[in-house]
């Protein structure tokens, strides 16, 4: 903004003159500054509703199968020997588990390394200094139990290889390898549990060293080996074998920690003449608690969103409110400005034609009739309901309470249908909630689909919005630019003015000058 020196002669206030003159421009303006101010706070409540809605979307997507609701839970009556969890197609009823086998990888603890001056060893030392002369030596790392999938790998080394060498060519073989410095051993085992990834160290029986190098390296006769094995169990008679600790059976899954029975020979073992009273016990129950709470955090949420958009739709008008200006806004205080604009944001979607539509349709998917083996249901057969306008605390008359619930003071002293219903036929209760959220949820998608004015998963117009947003950022522009034109204009005029004036003043005084001389 160029600096204006105004008023110097004629001693008017140049600068309040024009702004009362281009004042009209200046207030179309504010309008359009006022408005764009109004969209952007009505864009920020639908951006917040629209996260809502959406979260609520997918939780609902979720309770359209068997999968969204905890509807069996199992105990075991040995944790030490074996935890389980049930999901939807598990059996109620007690069944007898027999542990014969958990799975272990094959481990080798490799003997103490010497030198023969018994100095430290290192990833570093080289074999000469265990005692290895010849310039290379060989050894097998192979399947221990001949599985066809298994290959056998030579090893080969020499006395001038290191620790270090080694451990990387038995790494190379496929087995997890480490020499531990400090206790002088390799430590080597089978990259997963179970019988038929075990290995062997061999020595090959064409190097005639190769016994004299496993035994320098601590991986002969003196090395500890622990036997990789499957995890073998016996359920309700029938033998399973995993190469984990994890077994998925019939809708249970089962993790098993250690062993009930011991027998000799785990493939030849009589599951008839075990031991019952060794077994451990796993029940499965309808787990009806898990299905109500579930049933219960959708209608909270639900009630929720349907209470927030009610509240939104039937706010009181602000109909004399605008948003205020810079000069307004230093005429109040923090808190008075604060109220003013809160006043105005509760109001932008009251009677909002967009917010009524998504609103009616999620009211109506709940309260449609269900049909289930020939007998309609809703949720008031399970003794879920509204309270009606007239008992409704304000703005809650679309929210639904649970007869029996004893956190709702409304509904606490009521009967509890819905728990009676889940412990008499659990099944019909979560088909009817199947349906009821998939109705719900093809309700809210519908109301989410892309066209002109709005994206996908959008429940507003958010790309009108946006776009009258960018015109009016381009009409202020627009009155900004004829403001200041204006400006220009009638300065240039009050300028030429005071140079009249100067010039005027300047002849008089010099006629002034020559009458008086």
């Amino acid at each position: 903004m160029p600096i204006r020196m105004t008023g110097m002669v004629s001693g008017l206030d140049t600068d309040s003159i024009v702004k009362e003159l281009v004042s009209a421009y200046s207030t179309k303006k504010e309008k359009y500054e006022k408005e764009q101010t109004k969209l952007g706070w009505k864009q920020e409540i639908w951006k917040s509703l629209n996260k809502e809605v959406n979260s609520f979307y997918k939780s609902v997507g979720n309770l359209r199968f068997d999968s969204g609701y905890n509807t069996k839970k199992t105990t075991s009556s040995d944790s030490t020997k074996a935890t389980v969890s049930a999901s939807g197609n598990a059996t109620v009823g007690t069944q007898k588990l027999h542990v014969l086998s958990t799975a272990q990888s094959g481990y080798l603890t490799g003997a103490v390394i010497k030198t023969a001056a018994n100095e430290k060893v290192t990833t570093s030392t080289k074999l000469s200094d265990l005692g290895v002369t010849a310039d290379e030596i060989t050894f097998n790392v192979g399947p221990a139990n001949n599985s066809a999938s298994g290959t056998t790998k030579q090893i080969k080394v020499g006395k001038d290889s290191t620790i270090s060498d080694v451990v990387n060519q038995l790494k190379d073989a496929g087995l997890n390898a480490n020499f531990d410095a400090g206790n002088r051993r390799f430590y080597l085992s089978s990259s997963d549990s179970g019988y038929a990834t075990d290995f062997n160290i061999t020595a090959d029986s064409s190097d005639t060293n190769s016994t004299t190098l496993l035994n320098a390296l601590g991986l002969g006769k003196t090395a500890k080996k622990i036997d990789g094995s499957d995890a073998v169990i016996v359920l309700n008679g029938v033998k399973y074998t995993s190469t984990t600790n994890n077994f998925s059976i019939n809708g249970l899954s089962i993790s098993v920690n250690g062993v009930t029975d011991k027998v000799d020979d785990l493939e030849k073992v009589d599951v008839d003449a075990l031991d019952d009273s060794k077994a451990v016990s796993i029940s499965t129950t309808t787990d009806t608690q898990g299905i109500y709470d579930k049933i219960k955090d959708f209608l909270t949420s639900y009630n929720n969103i349907i209470n927030k958009m009610t509240k939104l739709y039937n706010a009181d008008s602000a109909k004399n409110y605008e948003p205020l200006t810079d000069d307004e806004k230093s005429q109040m205080s923090d808190s008075e400005v604060e109220k003013w604009e809160t006043k105005i944001k509760d109001s932008l979607l009251r009677r909002d034609s967009n917010l009524s539509t998504i609103m009616n349709a999620m009211t109506t998917s709940m309260t449609k009739a269900i049909s289930i083996n020939g007998k309609n249901y809703s949720l008031s057969s399970f003794g879920i309901s509204t309270l009606g306008y007239m008992n409704s605390a304000e703005n809650e008359q679309n929210a639904y309470h649970i007869d029996g619930d004893e956190d709702d003071e409304n509904t606490s002293g009521n009967k509890d249908k819905l728990m009676a219903a889940l412990s008499s036929d659990p099944d019909t209760v979560i088909d009817f909630m199947k349906q009821l959220s998939t109705n719900l949820y093809t309700a809210i998608d519908k109301q989410m689909q892309s066209n002109s004015l709005r994206s996908r998963y959008s429940i507003y117009n958010d790309k009108e919005m946006t776009s009258q947003y960018t015109s009016y950022t381009k009409t202020i522009a627009e009155w900004e630019t004829k403001i200041s034109d204006k400006e220009d204009y009638y300065y240039k005029k009050f300028s030429k003015m005071e140079t009249a004036l100067s010039k005027l003043n300047s002849q008089t005084s010099s006629l002034s000058g020559m009458f008086s001389s």
